[in-house]
């Protein structure tokens, strides 16, 4: 091993292989599973972000009605409690993939979002939830002069379209905000993405969920749904649950309906967490105003700065297994960690010394446009929502109230968005999925390395509305 690939993993030599939030002392117990049958008005599928919102606002909306939450595992313990902890505002996975697809209700789009974010952000307030919320912003930066051109465009593009609260900073400017010497400008979306910590806003949702009268069922996946009568039966390993509505919240895990499927793959994501920064680290790299920040490659990386002043560095690589099949052994890929923390301390030489201490991944969903999508099935008895592609923390509570509107039957001002009466492309079957996939990771890393330009297969698949990223 070359000197620098053994410092590299020095540096991880003690990270822990757990995700650093499920971790958090303030972890609640575990609620007991379902056994025997439930009857309520309304079944929401799934413990995450998706499902407890669903729940949430379902009581909010008729706090008479019944509602049933059922989740495999833990509420939280999947891409809810592994992500990185940004809270963005955006709904369509940025402002230039919404420029791309649904360009006539971008306005709408981005009004919406940031209605949304605002709704999270008082939710937080009004029930207590200590999930550590900063809404500090997220700064794009460029580390290469194609990523710094486009930075420009796309300011200019929103300038145009009168959307305010993006600031570009050249290289002084967003070095003295964070200090790294690979930085050559940002983009400052000063008040569309918050901080927070994914596993507390998790066991918050579940507490309000609870308190509110959800009644919630852990370690209680549903295995089949069916019609019953005017109503729908899902099936779970010990029981069963009746209600006259369900909402599907499963994400990254098989959808109860079946022609869903085909519309997400799995993705999994990796991330490293350092010890806390000293008083002199923290000093070297500034990063007073606690923004996150984000690459502008096409294999990007995430980093923010945590409330006990660990950094948390992920992304890079989006690993899609063979079959789409979500496996525990992927949690984990230890070829992945060395690289992040070579990327780390290229970005970071001032940090050298800095360790490790934990390390994971996890699963999400992706689809073909990158960004949510809507439907219903049994006569509208079901609704589901999936594909948020990396940005579920904010995007989920919309995708919540759109599968209660659809529940309801009622025209909506989110109802009428082409973004929810539309559908991306499905992905097609094995083994034309992993051979599409590998050559689309293959061609956007030629295109890092080469100025940003696209070749041949990038060009036809913008054509044609196709994508993977995570």
């Amino acid at each position: 091993m070359a000197p620098a690939a053994m410092t590299f993993a020095g540096s991880l030599a003690d990270a822990r292989p757990a995700p650093f939030w499920l971790e958090d002392p303030g972890k609640p117990d575990p609620l007991p599973a379902l056994a025997g049958d439930e009857r309520c008005d309304l079944l929401v599928v799934g413990g995450g972000y998706s499902g407890l919102w669903t729940a949430l606002l379902a009581k909010e909306r008729d706090p008479g009605r019944e509602v049933v939450l059922i989740e495999g595992r833990e509420a939280g313990w999947a891409a809810s409690g592994r992500n990185g902890g940004f809270c963005a505002a955006s709904l369509t996975h940025g402002l230039g993939n919404g420029l791309a697809r649904w360009p006539d209700e971008l306005a709408k789009l981005e009004d919406l979002g940031a209605r949304n974010l605002d709704a999270i952000e008082e939710a937080v307030a009004r029930y207590g939830i200590d999930c550590d919320f900063e809404r500090t912003g997220e700064i794009d930066v460029a580390t290469e002069p194609h990523q710094l051109a486009e930075l420009h465009e796309m300011h200019e593009k929103a300038t145009r379209l009168g959307f305010s609260g993006l600031d570009l900073l050249d290289a002084e400017a967003v070095r003295a905000e964070v200090d790294s010497p690979t930085f050559l400008g940002g983009l400052w979306d000063r008040k569309g993405v918050a901080m927070l910590h994914p596993a507390k806003l998790a066991w918050g949702l579940k507490q309000t969920c609870l308190d509110l009268g959800v009644r919630i069922y852990e370690n209680t996946p549903g295995l089949r749904l069916a019609a019953s009568g005017p109503g729908i039966v899902v099936r779970t390993p010990y029981g069963r649950v009746f209600a006259h509505r369900v909402a599907l919240g499963t994400n990254v895990f098989p959808s109860l309906i079946r022609r869903v499927r085909a519309y997400t793959v799995p993705v999994y994501d990796y991330a490293l967490i350092t010890e806390p920064l000293s008083a002199a680290q923290l000093a070297s790299v500034g990063w007073k105003r606690r923004q996150g920040l984000g690459d502008s490659a096409n294999q990007f990386h995430y980093f923010r700065i945590t409330a006990d002043n660990r950094i948390l560095w992920g992304g890079y690589d989006a690993v899609y297994p063979f079959g789409g099949k979500v496996r525990a052994e992927m949690d984990h890929r230890p070829e992945t960690y060395l690289k992040l923390a070579s990327h780390f301390f290229r970005c970071f030489p001032q940090l050298e010394g800095l360790r490790f201490s934990h390390a994971w991944g996890g699963a999400i969903d992706t689809c073909t446009r990158f960004s949510a999508f809507f439907g219903t099935a049994h006569g509208g008895r079901v609704a589901y929502a999936a594909g948020f592609t990396g940005l579920g923390v904010g995007a989920t509570r919309f995708g919540a109230d759109v599968m209660l509107d659809l529940l309801s039957g009622e025209r909506t001002e989110r109802t009428e968005l082409e973004m929810v009466r539309s559908k991306p492309l499905p992905f097609p079957p094995e083994p034309v999925a992993w051979a599409g996939i590998g050559l689309t990771k293959w061609a956007l890393a030629k295109a890092d390395a080469n100025g940003g330009r696209r070749n041949l297969w990038l060009r036809t698949m913008d054509r044609f509305g196709l994508g993977f990223d995570s």
